[in-house]
């Protein structure tokens, strides 16, 4: 049992070696190591935050982003609409031109009507005219003794005229 029990000379020199140990380590290792550790801790720190903040920065582009595009939207709107306005503003007036090219076209056709119904009505009167006095002429070339000569007269006169 010897091996398993120390001596006491095993255990004061493993004590004091222990001591040393204890006080090399706390006067130049623990420190650093402490520091270090201060170090990492705090740079992790540091990354969570700036991971928070771009975080949060990502969420405010992407509000920043919606409201851009809601406004794009807004934007696209409006000029749909502006366009569709013009556009019927356009068709409109078109229409309008179109209308007033139609009625100015009709009323020079009415006007041309009345003019050459004016001029068929002249040339009617003309050739009236003309008939009249071909059947004056006629009628007073030839002498007239009696009334049923007359009156046969004018009637074959009349059967030959031909009117238009």
């Amino acid at each position: 049992m010897d091996l398993v029990t120390p001596g006491i000379g095993l255990i004061f020199w493993t004590g004091v070696i222990f001591a040393i140990l204890l006080f090399a380590l706390s006067k130049f290792a623990w420190k650093p190591i402490n520091n270090m550790i201060s170090k990492r801790n705090q740079s992790i720190e540091d990354a969570l935050n700036q991971a928070e903040l771009a975080r949060e920065e990502m969420k405010r582009l992407h509000s920043d982003n919606e409201k851009i595009l809601a406004e794009a939207r807004i934007e696209r709107d409006k000029m749909i609409q502006e366009a569709r306005a013009i556009k019927d503003q356009i068709v409109g007036q078109a229409k309008e031109e179109a209308k007033a090219e139609v009625d100015k076209i009709k009323k020079s056709a009415k006007q041309e009507i009345e003019a050459q119904r004016a001029a068929a009505l002249e040339e009617i009167r003309n050739q009236v005219l003309e008939l009249s006095v071909l059947v004056a002429e006629k009628v007073i070339r030839k002498e007239l003794k009696s009334g049923p000569e007359h009156e046969q007269l004018i009637d074959n006169l009349l059967k030959d005229v031909k009117l238009n």
